[in-house]
C-alpha cells in the first residue's frame, strides 16, 4: 500500500491557473512500495534515516519555492559557483537520482555519463530545451520535464513592450537625449509606426503567440496572420481574428512580424536576407523566441539600409551579445538581454513546476510538464 503523503504546493494560484498540479507521491512513500525493487535498490546504500533520493540543483539562484518542495523528502546538492562551473556540476552530479536543471548550459551525454546509470528524473526550469541533447536523454529512457505555459504571460507582456518600443523608436529617441540632440522643432521628428489598424504576423502561434495576440487586440489591430505547421482551432481563430497563411504571405502583408516559434533545423536562420526583402519597408520585426532563428548579419544589413523599419529583440546569437556587436551601433533596433520570463512571480512558478517534474519522475509518475 502506498502512503498518502503529498508535497504541498507553494502557490495556490498555480493550481487554479494551470489546472495541472495534481497530487504527487512523496518520495519517502516509495520506500515502502513492496513491488518496486528498483526504487529500493537505488537507496539501499543509505541509512534508514536518510532521505530516499538525492537531487542536484545546478544553479545557486534557483527560487526557494522549488527548493522547499524538493527538500521535504530529498537530499539536495547544489552548485554554488556563479556563473555555474561546469567542473563543479560534473563533480556534484555523480550518483544523484534527480536533477533540477537551473541554467542553460549544455545538458548532454557528458552530464548523463557523469551522473551515472541510477539517474531517473530531470527537469529544466525553462520552456525551450534547445540546449538539451534530447535524443540522448530519450535513448537512456530518462524522463525529462520543462516549464512552458507558465511563462506565457510574462513573455507576452514583454513582446508587446518590444513591439511598441521598436515601432515608436524608443531607443533612438533616448539616444537623442543622451547626445543633446532634442530636435522637437521638426514637425516630422521621430515618427514611428502605428499599432492601430495594423496587421500582426506571427511566425509560430502557440501559447505565447496567442497570448501576445490577445493583448494586442486591445490596440484595435486590423488582423492577425500566422504561420504554423498545423492550423489552430477555429474558435481561437475567430476570437483573435486570425488566419493561417504561408510564410511568404505573412512576410508580405504584416506590419509587425513576431517570431514565437521553437528553434529547430527547419527554423534556424529562416529570417534571412531573402525573408527581409519580402517584408514591407515599414515593417517591424520582434523576436522573443531564439536568436538563431534570425540571420543577424542579414538583419543588420536590412536595418542599416532601412530595408525594414526596426527590430525589437529579446533573444540574440550569441548570448551574451558582445558589447562591440555591430547591431548595437544601430538606432533602429531595441535589444534586451533575454529577460522575457524575468519576473519574480514567473520564475518562482517555473521553479515550482520544475520541482514537481523532478518529484514525479522519481516516483515513476508522468511528469507535470513532460518535454517528450
Amino acid at each position: 500500500m502506498r502512503l498518502s503523503c503529498w508535497p504541498s504546493l507553494s502557490s495556490s494560484r498555480m493550481a487554479v491557473k494551470l489546472n495541472l498540479l495534481l497530487p504527487l507521491f512523496c518520495c519517502v512513500a516509495l520506500l515502502v512500495t513492496p513491488n518496486d525493487g528498483s526504487l529500493l535498490r537505488s537507496s539501499r546504500n543509505r541509512t534508514m534515516s536518510a532521505k530516499p533520493f538525492k537531487v542536484l540543483i545546478t544553479h545557486p539562484e534557483v527560487p526557494q519555492s522549488g527548493i522547499d518542495l524538493l527538500k521535504e523528502n530529498c537530499e539536495l546538492v547544489q552548485v554554488q559557483s556563479l556563473p555555474p562551473s561546469r567542473a563543479e556540476l560534473l563533480q556534484k552530479i555523480k550518483g544523484v537520482d534527480g536533477v533540477f536543471w537551473g541554467g542553460h548550459d549544455a545538458l548532454n551525454a557528458e552530464v548523463l555519463d557523469a551522473a551515472g546509470p541510477q539517474l531517473k528524473s530531470i527537469s529544466t526550469m525553462s520552456a525551450g530545451i534547445d540546449y538539451v541533447d534530447l535524443e540522448e536523454v530519450k535513448r537512456r529512457k530518462i524522463p525529462l520535464g520543462h516549464t512552458p505555459t507558465v511563462l506565457n504571460t510574462a513573455v507576452a507582456d514583454l513582446a508587446v513592450g518590444l513591439l511598441i518600443a521598436a515601432g515608436r523608436r524608443f531607443h533612438e529617441a533616448r539616444r537623442k537625449i543622451d547626445t543633446d540632440n532634442w530636435e522637437n522643432y521638426h514637425l516630422n521628428w521621430l515618427l514611428g509606426q502605428d499599432v492601430r489598424d495594423s496587421v500582426i504576423g506571427f511566425f509560430g502561434f502557440g501559447g505565447i503567440g496567442q497570448a501576445i495576440a490577445k493583448r494586442l487586440s486591445g490596440f484595435d489591430i486590423d488582423q492577425v496572420l500566422y504561420t504554423t505547421r498545423r492550423r489552430i482551432d477555429r474558435e481561437t481563430e475567430k476570437e483573435l481574428n486570425a488566419k493561417k497563411v504561408e510564410f511568404d504571405e505573412l512576410l508580405a502583408k504584416s506590419d509587425f512580424v513576431v517570431i514565437a516559434s521553437p528553434l529547430t533545423p527547419a527554423t534556424q536562420g529562416i529570417f534571412n536576407a531573402t525573408a527581409f526583402n519580402k517584408m514591407k519597408k515599414t515593417a517591424v520585426l520582434v523576436n522573443i523566441a531564439r536568436g538563431k532563428i534570425v540571420n543577424q548579419d542579414d538583419l543588420y544589413e536590412a536595418l542599416k539600409s532601412n530595408r525594414i523599419f526596426a527590430a525589437g529583440l529579446d533573444v540574440v546569437d550569441p548570448e551574451p551579445l558582445p558589447p562591440n556587436n555591430k547591431l548595437l551601433a544601430l538606432d533602429n533596433v531595441v535589444i534586451l538581454p533575454h529577460i522575457g520570463s524575468a519576473t519574480t512571480r514567473t520564475r518562482s512558478d517555473m521553479a515550482t513546476i520544475a520541482a514537481h517534474n523532478v518529484l514525479r519522475g522519481l516516483a515513476g509518475e508522468r511528469m507535470l510538464s513532460p518535454a517528450y
